[in-house]
């Protein structure tokens, strides 16, 4: 096995590099980039005012991957290619090791740490991950400091599992919880910190975690797609490297508040949401916030830049960023890419938009519904197919060309039709958080019935090839605008417009999974898609092997599945009625749907697929009950302080409004929570926290609601929604001012 290459002790300075220092090094290195000259705020809403390509040579200088990986592993006798191959965990770890722990140290880093995925972190976990920082060092026999990363350090760590939501996998008394590094998504670095992106396991294998699925869904996906693409024409059989993955991109959604406000909302601060608060005088009525310019009067715009900047150097491709529809929403959305590395990059984009909010005297809210009556947010989940080197499966002309066969794209399609008709609700599943229960179906999300958007021209086209009255490709359709003028000339667009009403639109080579709540970690979401779309594969590619022509199964599937097809709008109380009485999956409740997990059809689909056991999806099953009921224990007893500290005393001061109401309040709050902790199960404890939620919670936010519109404002101590949602009118008189140095 190659060995890393033998060099003197390597003694580390006299003081290890602090976060301090890292800090220092880099705005160094910024001043060095931008040319000697730094901009520095003289207000939070200074913005970066001067554009330089000079900015963009850092992207990716913190990722272990690429031209990066290449250098330091040159070093070491070996190059950038080992590290394509998973099995360098067992052939070259040493070797990856040391070079990793040469990058490391030239950028002022001397921590690592395994970096997961727990369950249930959704609006709870900070950044939504867990790590352990150990310096990569020991001590000689002359009780020196001597830099110390082996191979075996970073393929494997272990850590407590038992006290990390698990249901029931770990108990203390075997706490065992193993970390094994995911070789699909590159190791990175920030500040002083290496970040090794690790699967988490139980002692006997079971999964902890969130990444631990969507691995197995890969595998699912790739070995299930490669047989039936062996049968349409493309053969991918073969060294490493050849086969299927999924890709994906995220649409960040979330919301920009005062600090200081927030700091007057205990709410916001336990929960992310508000539990009460009268609607403003104004809201999104108007649609103004949508894509409105971005002021440089605010510090909203100084805060994109920075997130921005900050991905960059971490190798995540943060192109855009707009505001949203609802007032103080804004959206981030990357480039395109493989879904475990896009997974684990938007856990970082969530936690920089965190940690960079209180620098421009702002706190980022990311939970779904933190206000009533506008908009939430989502983190739109586009999902699609692709071979190792880049054939689109979900792109008509690019698969066909591939095989060589126009039936392809087709058969592809159908078998996604009938896994999203037969396994909708795990796709309800998988976007049960708890912030969701305010936010599917209220004009900024889907409702909670699962069917799909095709467009006209598909439609046409696959209900003619499964009624066998067409032949040919499928060739998607494009339309001429000519807006009747010479300065704009006439110019295509798709024949298909956007729904954004559906929960499953196709966009043209993906489909767009558009109820997932921007708190997510959108691991369960891919692994389900993965999963029930290999199971229609591997039925498909059965029924092949027994001699049975793939056009004949794929019209036969259409014609089964047709019904989950449907193109209208899914806001309308009619079409919703026409889609119930169909049979397409509906789940109204999260909580019924979580329970969804543990069906017989489900449980045997995911072990089938080789995704999660029976203990798995029970013990999953069981934590996400508990986050829920969790979650809403810690919004009503955040009610309950509210109504104590704040709501009381200035109905008291004011000499108005509903008191005994609001006394009555908190006695009906406190006996539906020891209902809660007197149920006997999880999924009891859920279902009677939905009915605190969603029933008395709301019927008691109208008593606070009613108190904040008579008391006089100067007595009001909690931050309305004006003082929240409107940075725009809520700007400082000071000008902004920038001071170069040289």
């Amino acid at each position: 096995r190659p060995q890393p290459k033998k060099s003197a002790t390597r003694q580390p300075p006299t003081m290890i590099a602090s976060s301090a220092a890292v800090r220092s090094l880099a705005a160094s290195l910024s001043r060095t980039a931008a040319g000697g000259r730094t901009a520095s705020a003289g207000a939070s809403g200074a913005v970066r005012t001067f554009a330089s390509v000079d900015i963009y040579s850092d992207f990716g200088k913190g990722v272990f991957t690429g031209k990066v990986a290449d250098e330091y592993l040159k070093k070491q006798g070996a190059d950038g290619s080992v590290l394509k191959d998973p099995n360098w965990t067992k052939t070259h770890a040493d070797v990856v090791a040391a070079a990793v722990l040469d990058w490391a140290t030239d950028n002022g880093a001397n921590v690592y740490c395994h970096w997961f995925q727990p369950m249930a972190a959704s609006g709870v976990r900070h950044g939504l991950t867990g790590q352990v920082h150990n310096m990569m060092l020991k001590f000689n026999d002359d009780l020196e400091p001597v830099y110390d990363f082996k191979g075996k350090t970073l393929i494997k760590g272990e850590t407590d599992g038992s006290s990390y939501p698990n249901g029931g996998l770990r108990g203390t008394h075997q706490a065992g919880g193993y970390l094994a590094i995911d070789t699909s998504s590159p190791i990175f670095m920030r500040g002083d910190t290496i970040f090794i992106p690790s699967a988490f396991v139980s002692y006997y294998g079971a999964a902890l975690d969130e990444k631990t699925p969507v691995l197995r869904s890969n595998a699912a996906v790739n070995k299930q797609a490669c047989r039936l693409l062996r049968h349409l024409g493309l053969d991918l059989s073969g060294e490493w490297g050849k086969g299927v993955r999924s890709n994906i991109g995220l649409e960040q959604e979330y919301f920009l508040v005062p600090r200081d406000a927030y700091y007057r909302r205990p709410d916001l601060q336990m929960t992310g949401r508000t539990v009460i608060g009268k609607d403003a005088p104004r809201g999104q009525e108007m649609c103004d916030h949508y894509m409105a310019p971005p002021s440089s009067a605010t510090p909203a715009l100084a805060f994109m830049q920075e997130v921005q900047d900050e991905c960059w150097k971490l190798g995540i491709p943060l192109k855009t960023r707009h505001r949203e529809v609802a007032p103080n929403q804004f959206e981030f959305a990357p480039l395109y890419g493989y879904n475990t590395t896009q997974i684990d990059q938007n856990l970082m984009v969530m936690q920089i938009i965190e940690e960079t909010a209180p620098k421009h005297g702002l706190a980022a809210l990311l939970q779904e519904k933190p206000f009533n009556d506008v908009n939430g947010s989502g983190k739109h989940n586009n999902w699609s197919l692709a071979t190792a080197d880049g054939v689109q499966l979900l792109d008509p002309k690019d698969i066909n060309e591939a095989t060589g066969n126009d039936i392809a794209f087709p058969v592809i399609m159908s078998a996604i039709v009938a896994a999203v008709d037969d396994h909708g609700d795990l796709m309800r599943m998988a976007i049960s958080s708890p912030g969701n229960d305010f936010r599917l179906g209220a004009c900024e999300a889907p409702p909670a019935i699962v069917s799909m958007y095709l467009g006209d021209d598909m439609t046409f086209y696959l209900e003619h090839f499964k009624d066998g009255k067409g032949k040919g490709a499928y060739e998607p359709g494009v339309k001429t605008l000519d807006l009747g003028t010479r300065e704009v000339l006439p110019f295509e667009v798709p024949a298909e417009d956007r729904n954004r009403t559906s929960p499953f639109p196709y966009g043209g080579s993906r489909f767009e999974f558009r109820a997932v709540g921007s708190a997510q970690n959108v691991s369960m979401v891919n692994a389900v898609l993965n999963t029930a779309v290999s199971e229609k594969f591997a039925e498909f590619a059965d029924r092949m092997d027994a001699g049975e022509s793939a056009e004949d199964i794929a019209r036969e599937t259409l014609n089964k599945h047709w019904r989950v097809i449907f193109n209208g709008d899914n806001y309308c109380d009619e079409a919703q009625e026409e889609l119930t009485n169909r049979g397409i999956w509906r789940i109204d409740s999260g909580v019924e749907a979580l329970h969804a997990l543990t069906s017989e059809k489900n449980v045997r689909l995911f072990e089938k697929m080789g995704v999660l056991t029976r203990e798995e999806c029970e013990a999953r099953e069981i934590v996400l009950h508990d986050h829920y009921a969790g979650t809403v224990e810690m919004e009503a007893l955040s009610l309950v302080d509210m109504i104590h500290q704040n709501i009381v005393p200035s109905v008291k001061a004011a000499k108005v409004g509903p008191l005994e109401d609001l006394f009555e309040a908190v006695k009906t709050i406190k006996a539906a929570l020891a209902g809660i902790h007197a149920a006997e199960t999880s999924y009891e404890k859920a279902q009677l926290a939905r009915v605190l939620r969603l029933e008395t919670m709301v019927e008691i936010r109208a008593v606070c609601d009613a108190a904040e519109e008579v008391v006089p404002a100067d007595l009001w101590t909690l931050a309305t929604y004006k003082e929240l949602l409107f940075l725009d009118t809520h700007v400082d008189a000071a000008p902004t001012e920038e001071v170069y140095e040289e």
